[in-house]
């Protein structure tokens, strides 16, 4: 039976790096919060190419670039935009509530 998701504490939103892609780790899934021209978004950090942390790749406030191999991603609807780039980013629901970032997960 698949577990329903509920909203999980990620982040305070004063640690938040400000248009900029903030590594997040809650258990075992690596993730990214990206501080984008258009809010607050979440993906896995892992690069769907070459499992790179995209937290280390550069990020213009839209697209996250892979440090491994500069496929690009759409950071606000995690498409791919960029070869070697191919699959999507698989993104998560984020909300801020108060003063902490919270996923769907």
């Amino acid at each position: 039976m698949a577990r329903e998701k509920s909203w999980q504490d990620a982040l305070p939103l004063a640690d938040l790096l400000k248009g900029d892609a903030t590594p997040v780790t809650l258990g075992t899934r690596e993730l990214a919060i990206f501080d984008s021209e258009n809010g607050i978004t979440a993906a896995y950090a892992r690069c769907t190419h070459g499992a790179a942390n995209l937290c280390d790749g550069y990020f213009d406030g839209t697209h996250i670039e892979c440090p491994l191999h500069q496929g690009l991603f759409d950071a606000r609807t995690g498409a791919a935009r960029a070869a070697p780039a191919r699959i999507a980013l698989r993104m998560i629901e984020a909300r801020v509530q108060g003063d902490m970032i919270q996923l769907l997960l």
